[in-house]
């Protein structure tokens, strides 16, 4: 009985599509990430178009025939999604007969891709060719293909633009003086959480009873506060650093599009140093988002979810967005918004333990919500997670709103359990990063409403030992903790404007001075 003869080929093309769309996608985002994200991805489509690839062999005995078979089937996989997004950005919703609905737009686009799928699988199998030009032809495209983002990427990573570190040398002349029990100090980013201003006027939507809640607990809210900069990275760069993002601009220049600088400014942050300085445990809470999702500085970090691969957290922004690109996102909610979900709640319960740790601690947690994605009804009760952008404006903000109120219950939960459980009264401040920045999407709004959208933020500040004649009204975070370590630590920071800068995503650090804007449009 004679053995199937093994046809001998060079066959690298189904590895290189594999790993094409996760090079090209990073590329078009590597002014906001770290090579790192890509690694697990790499590994995992590497792995899996190796295990196609030899079951496919053994099937067909063939391997330029199992290589042509398993890139039509990797092709088709990594471009699903684009299909779908297109689709629907047409303007195509469910398909309906008669009134009777008789298909969506996913079903008919993965009907498509199988028909495809099963005539290319079937051509490739049939046919008595011996595909070695096909073969070559399909290796040279996929390593074209592969060598375009790859010499982006390297070529940016040599003129990558740097700013020097900031000097931490002030941290030595903060002094906890004679006080033998330092207060916790507790910075919770709430993103996206808009102002009781905003909420009232744009979204019709009555904050007051939340707002006497903080106010009863001994909180300062300042209700005029805005967000110095609309961007999570900007915005937690300032506040974590004490100072204005503007000043980017003029070492880096206005043309940049690297937002790794700002990133790397949250990691490397100085309210963080200052505290260690001066006794504090670092304890950072893990989110999805890159800008948060982990610090190499922290004494611990606490994970955004239990549920992790080889200590890897599969619920990243980059991993996400991937899986939305993919025939993977026919299971999106079941592999990522069910995560989702548990991410937040297991922030508020871990949160809710930090008393328990011994000696003076500095928590800092960003939890990405009342922010996209809705996944909270108001009494925390799941709700079936769509996807936003087609989406009207109307459901937009009613699901925002059912997930603030969800917010607002966990965290006076919070704010009882932390303050009950602690022996010195902690420092806590509840800040939003940014505003809703949707309440005026699809919708007519004058220019002082759609900053306020931007802008407009929750503020408020536990400060023990009566520090509220250190607060006034319309405080921004860039002088959060300016107030909090000149007060407690015998700092002499002076404080900075509260000044608001707008730039747009596609030209970030070409910033525009709107602070004045919210007066003369008054």
């Amino acid at each position: 009985m004679k053995r199937p003869a093994i046809n001998k080929s060079f066959v690298i093309h189904p590895f290189l599509f594999a790993v094409f769309p996760i090079l090209a996608f990073y590329a078009y985002n590597m002014a906001e990430l770290s090579f790192s994200v890509t690694l697990m991805p790499l590994a995992f489509a590497s792995g899996f178009a190796l295990l196609l690839l030899a079951a496919s062999w053994l099937i067909l005995r063939n391997v330029r025939k199992a290589g042509i078979f398993v890139s039509i089937f990797l092709i088709l996989f990594f471009s699903y999604g684009y299909a779908l997004d297109l689709v629907k950005g047409w303007g195509v919703s469910d398909f309906h007969m008669r009134g009777v609905l008789v298909g969506t737009p996913a079903r008919y686009v993965l009907l498509i891709w199988a028909a495809l799928f099963v005539g290319g699988a079937y051509l490739t199998i049939r046919t008595h060719r011996d595909f070695r030009n096909l073969t070559i032809i399909l290796n040279v495209v996929a390593v074209t293909l592969v060598l375009v983002p790859s010499i982006s990427i390297a070529a940016y990573e040599l003129k990558r633009p740097s700013v020097a570190p900031e000097d931490t040398t002030a941290a030595i002349a903060i002094d906890p003086g004679e006080t033998d029990t330092l207060p916790d100090i507790y910075y919770i980013v709430l993103d996206a959480y808009t102002s009781a201003g905003v909420l009232k006027e744009l979204l019709d939507f009555d904050n007051s009873e939340f707002i006497d809640y903080l106010t009863e607990k001994g909180f300062y809210v300042a209700s005029e506060s805005r967000s110095n900069y609309p961007w999570t990275v900007f915005s937690l760069a300032s506040s974590l650093n004490m100072k204005h993002m503007n000043t980017l601009s003029d070492e880096v220049g206005v043309e940049l599009k690297d937002m790794r600088i700002p990133t790397q400014m949250i990691k490397d942050n100085l309210v963080t140093d200052l505290a260690r300085s001066a006794g504090y445990k670092y304890i950072h809470f893990e989110t999805r988002d890159p800008l948060t999702n982990y610090n190499k500085h922290a004494d611990m970090n606490i994970p955004c979810t239990e549920r992790k691969v080889a200590g890897i957290n599969l619920l990243s922004e980059f991993n996400r967005v991937l899986i939305q690109m993919t025939l993977l996102c026919v299971f999106e909610k079941q592999l990522l918004f069910a995560g989702y979900r548990e991410y937040v709640l297991h922030a508020f319960d871990k949160l809710a333990e930090m008393p328990e740790i011994q000696g003076p601690k500095f928590v800092f947690a960003h939890i990405i919500c009342p922010h996209w994605p809705y996944v909270f009804g108001a009494d925390g009760e799941p709700i079936e997670m769509t996807d936003w952008k087609f989406e009207s404006a109307l459901i937009q903000r009613e699901k925002y709103l059912n997930q603030l109120q969800f917010v607002n219950k966990k965290v006076e939960v919070l704010v009882d359990e932390i303050l009950s459980k602690s022996e010195t009264p902690p420092i806590i401040i509840l800040q939003g990063d940014h505003g809703f920045r949707y309440a005026c999407w699809k919708t007519e709004c004058s220019r002082k409403e759609t900053l306020e959208d931007k802008f407009g933020i929750l503020n408020a500040y536990y400060l023990p030992q009566g520090e509220d004649d250190l607060l006034y009204q319309s405080i921004s975070p860039v002088n959060s903790f300016r107030v909090v370590f000149n007060f407690y630590f015998g700092a002499s920071f002076e404080l900075l404007s509260d000044e608001s800068y707008d730039s747009p995503q596609w030209d970030p650090y070409n910033f525009v001075n709107v602070t004045a804007e919210f007066e003369e449009l008054e």
